[in-house]
C-alpha cells in the first residue's frame, strides 16, 4: 500500500486490482465451509451455491452504496451470528484469566485450604491466599455453567479438567462449532427450522428470529442424526410406522414366536407382500416366522395408525437418502432426560402437531386419531430445515458448551488446523441411503 500510495498510477492500479480479488476472496471463503464442517444438501433450494468471485465484484460494481454493499456482503445467518457474539462474550469472560494449570485431586469443597485451592483461585482471576469460600465456589459455579457442566460450585475432576485444558481449548471448540453454523445460507429466507443435533431442540425462525422451540430427541451414538439441509415440503398425517427390518427380526418375530400371532393385534401391526407402493396385506399363517428371526428371510411389518403409534399422529416429511424425518411420538417421558439421544437418526418432536399447525396454516387437518391413515397434506412454501451438529452454541454466559456424543470435535478441529484443508459447499453423500421408512 505504501508503495501505491508512492507511486504512479501503473502502482496504484496494481495495488487496486490485488484489493479488490483480496476482497472477493475473503467474501467466498466467508461463506464456504471447510469440507469437514459442510451439510449434505438432500434439496438444493435449501442450500444455494456460494458466490463466485465473479458474482461478488458484480454485486460490488452495481451497487449504489459501496459501504452498504461491503456490510451485506459480510452479513451471515444468524446461527452463526449469535455463535460470533458468544465468543465474543467468552473471550471476555475467560481468555484473561491465568492459564496455570489446577494439580489434579479429591474435589475441592468449601471449606478446604491448601496449594490447590491457591491454584484454583489463581486460576479464576482470584487472589491467591485464602480458603475455599463462597466467592471462590460462585466463581466455579459459573465456570461450570459456561462450560455445560453441573452447577454444583465444587471442583471435581471434571471441572478441574475442563479448567486444565484451558481457553485455548475452548477457543477451538468454538471456531470449529462457527465453522459448522457457516454452512448455513448467509440469508435462509423468512422462515426455516434448525435442529440442534448437540442441545437436542428445533427451533423455528421467523424474520431472523426465534419464533417458537421446543426439546427432541435425536439419533443414538450408533445411529447418529447426520448433519443435513433440506426442504419441508409435506406432512403426513395418522402416518403407519413401517418397522426397522432388524426390529422385525429380533423384535416382532421372537414376540409371535413366544407369545402367537396375537402379539400382532395387541401392538396394531400388519403384515405387507413386499416394501413396494403396491403391496397387499398378507396373514400371519402365510410366514416363515422362524426364518424371519434367523434372518434368512426379510419381512414388512408396519404398525396402524393411532394410539401407540411409534410415529405419534403426523410426520414432516423433507426427502433425503438418509430416511431422515421429523415426526411425533407417544413415547413422551424421553423429553424430560438432559441427554436425548435414543432414536435411530430421525428427529422426534415434543409438540409436532403445534409445528404442523405452524408450518401448514389453515391447511392443518384436525388431528383425531383413528382418522383417514397416511393424509398428506402439502406445504403452501416449504420449509428449509438444518440439522447442525453444535457443540458450542450461544448461553447465559456467552458459550455453553455440550458433549460430545457422536464423537466428532477431535476430527474438525485437526482439520481446521491444517491451512490446506479444502472448503467445500456440499458433504458426501451417504454410502449405503436407507428407505425413508425405516428411519424413526
Amino acid at each position: 500500500m505504501k508503495a501505491a500510495e508512492a507511486g504512479g498510477p501503473a502502482e496504484r492500479a496494481r495495488a487496486d486490482v490485488r484489493l479488490t480479488r483480496a476482497y472477493a476472496d475473503y467474501v467466498v471463503d466467508l461463506h464456504r465451509p471447510r469440507a469437514d464442517a459442510a451439510l449434505f444438501v438432500a434439496d438444493p433450494a435449501a442450500a444455494p451455491a456460494p458466490p463466485t468471485r465473479a458474482a461478488v465484484l458484480a454485486d460490488l460494481a452495481k451497487a449504489p452504496d459501496l459501504a452498504g454493499q461491503l456490510a451485506a456482503s459480510r452479513r451471515m445467518n444468524p446461527v452463526y451470528e449469535d455463535l460470533r457474539r458468544a465468543l465474543q462474550a467468552h473471550r471476555a469472560l475467560w481468555s484473561g484469566l491465568p492459564q496455570a494449570g489446577v494439580p489434579t485431586g479429591p474435589t475441592l469443597t468449601q471449606g478446604a485450604e491448601g496449594p490447590r485451592v491457591a491454584a484454583l483461585r489463581r486460576r479464576l482471576g482470584l487472589p491467591g491466599h485464602g480458603p475455599y469460600d463462597p466467592v471462590l465456589a460462585e466463581a466455579v459455579r459459573e465456570f461450570q455453567a459456561s462450560h455445560g457442566l453441573p452447577q454444583t460450585g465444587e471442583a471435581d475432576a471434571q471441572t478441574i479438567g475442563a479448567l486444565n485444558r484451558g481457553f485455548a481449548h475452548d477457543e477451538q471448540l468454538i471456531l470449529a462449532n462457527l465453522e459448522r453454523a457457516r454452512a448455513l445460507p448467509a440469508d435462509p429466507g423468512r422462515r426455516f427450522l434448525v435442529v440442534d443435533v448437540g442441545a437436542a431442540r428445533l427451533a423455528l425462525y421467523e424474520n431472523g428470529h426465534v419464533a417458537d422451540s421446543m426439546r427432541v430427541v435425536v439419533g443414538k451414538p450408533a445411529q447418529p442424526t447426520p448433519a443435513l439441509a433440506g426442504m419441508v415440503r409435506y406432512a403426513v398425517f395418522e402416518p403407519y410406522w413401517n418397522v426397522p427390518e432388524d426390529l422385525a427380526r429380533t423384535g416382532v418375530a421372537a414376540h409371535v414366536l413366544s407369545e402367537g400371532v396375537g402379539y400382532l393385534e395387541r401392538q396394531r401391526m400388519e403384515l405387507l407382500s413386499d416394501w413396494s407402493d403396491d403391496a397387499h396385506v398378507i396373514a400371519p399363517s402365510e410366514v416363515d416366522w422362524p426364518a424371519v428371526a434367523a434372518g434368512r428371510r426379510s419381512l414388512r411389518v408396519r404398525q396402524l395408525p393411532g394410539p401407540g403409534n411409534m410415529m405419534g399422529q403426523v410426520k414432516l416429511m423433507f426427502p433425503n437418502p438418509y430416511g431422515v424425518y421429523l415426526h411425533d411420538t407417544p413415547a413422551k417421558e424421553l423429553f424430560g432426560k438432559a441427554q436425548r439421544n435414543f432414536s435411530s437418526g430421525c428427529v422426534r418432536l415434543e409438540d409436532a402437531p403445534r409445528l404442523a399447525r405452524r408450518l401448514l396454516g389453515p391447511a392443518a387437518p384436525a388431528i383425531a386419531s383413528g382418522g383417514v391413515p397416511e393424509q398428506r397434506v402439502d406445504l403452501a412454501e416449504p420449509v428449509p430445515v438444518y440439522i447442525l451438529y453444535l457443540t458450542a452454541a450461544p448461553g447465559s454466559w456467552g458459550v455453553e458448551f455440550r458433549p460430545d456424543v457422536y464423537g466428532r470435535d477431535p476430527a474438525l478441529v485437526a482439520a481446521l488446523a491444517r491451512p490446506s484443508a479444502p472448503s467445500v459447499r456440499t458433504a458426501a453423500a451417504p454410502a449405503d441411503p436407507q428407505l425413508i421408512q425405516t428411519r424413526r
